[in-house]
């Protein structure tokens, strides 16, 4: 017993040592986006929310903004409208190379982003996309449309298609089916994704330095050529920002699995 209560600590302090050496590399910047003074160093020159102020003072940095938003949200709604068409069709028909397909559905998660956008920008060229927000739009619903497919994927793991055949009986049509039965079934699976999407187009750069015109700077991208041209302890207030976003990604994405895992202890039980 003290044996095995000794091994708990050890993992638990491993678990905490590694917990750090993640995290203390993002707890270095937020005092930084507090400073007083003009340069990125410790130790700080007072408090003050200056920076704060002139990232929302700055038409460069409202436009980014502007522009992370639009598009953000476009290639959400895309991305999660296709991923949940495509986990449907994966989940409900039965065909031949249904792996395959699942593999090449996949495919933008697992090819490097840097191959993905040296490729979309020759194409977008040559069909005159690139530097337009409706080539960055579907660039970004491409990279993120996977992450749907993997959420709604796993969510449909657990329906029973027997609801399905119930409602088909009883002369619901496929649309009437789905709006009724399986969406609600599977809507913690389609939130997850959505958020999934939009973090990933949110947080994308590497197509946003090849693709985007001057007019669609993404804020993941000014921040680049910040850190390129002109190092402001204005990024380091953006950069903490975008911290409390990811944050409420994550708190986000906790609640939809627990409302999924409760939706499923209902489901078993009125089964």
């Amino acid at each position: 017993m003290q044996s095995f209560l000794s091994w708990r600590n050890f993992n638990r302090c491993a678990a905490t040592l590694v917990l750090i050496f993640l995290v203390a590399p993002i707890l270095a910047i937020v005092p930084l986006s507090f400073n007083g003074g003009s340069f990125l160093s410790y130790p700080l020159d007072g408090f003050s929310l200056q920076w704060y102020a002139a990232v929302f003072e700055s038409p460069r940095w409202i436009l980014a903004l502007k522009n992370s938003l639009l598009i953000g949200l476009a290639s959400m709604t895309l991305a999660t409208a296709l991923g949940t068409m495509a986990a449907l069709g994966l989940n409900l028909a039965e065909f031949r190379l249904k792996g395959l397909l699942l593999a090449v559905l996949l495919s933008p998660m697992i090819v490097p982003t840097v191959i993905t956008a040296v490729g979309v920008y020759f194409l977008f060229s040559s069909l005159g996309l690139a530097s337009t927000f409706t080539g960055m739009v579907l660039a970004h619903t491409a990279l993120a449309t996977p992450f749907v497919v993997i959420a709604v994927n796993a969510t449909l793991q657990g329906l029973d298609r027997s609801l399905l055949r119930a409602a088909a009986s009883l002369g619901a049509g496929p649309m009437l089916t789905f709006r009724r039965v399986t969406l609600p079934l599977i809507l913690p699976g389609v939130a997850s994704g959505a958020v999934f999407a939009f973090a990933t187009s949110f947080d994308e750069v590497v197509v946003s330095l090849l693709l985007a015109g001057p007019e669609q700077r993404t804020l993941p991208r000014e921040m680049f050529s910040g850190v390129r041209e002109n190092l402001s302890p204005s990024i380091t207030a953006v950069a903490f920002m975008l911290t409390l976003l990811s944050t409420l990604f994550l708190l986000t994405l906790g609640w939809l699995q627990r409302y999924a895992s409760r939706m499923a202890g209902k489901s078993s039980a009125a089964h």
